[in-house]
């Protein structure tokens, strides 16, 4: 099973429908994962399951506010079929070394 990290201005409307689907009344302070990234950061995030993945949604106000203010009608059915792609491990520890190379 894959787990993709997923930040609130890349999430598809699949997403987002499952998310509000799982919290339809928002989540706990139970309910969030904390992690540290790459960048030794630390993340907050909810978790929502597919048959094959495992998606780690950032937690933050905006998407708090989308989950609210999410209504299904807003979307055709073809915004429910894009896929979602990975972004591989590689290019994460990528822009980490790049970070650091910008600070010396």
């Amino acid at each position: 099973m894959k787990r993709v990290i997923v930040d609130y201005k890349k999430l598809t409307p699949e997403i987002l429908s499952l998310l509000v689907e799982k919290y339809p009344d928002g989540y706990d302070d139970d309910q969030i994962i904390s992690f540290k990234n790459a960048k030794n950061e630390t993340i907050e995030a909810v978790e929502v399951r597919t048959e094959d993945s495992i998606y780690l949604v950032k937690v933050s106000t905006r998407l708090e506010n989308t989950m609210a203010n999410y209504d299904e009608d807003d979307y055709d059915d073809s915004d429910f079929n894009e896929p979602i792609v990975d972004i591989p491990e590689k290019e994460i520890e990528e822009e980490a070394d790049e970070d650091e190379e910008d600070k010396l």
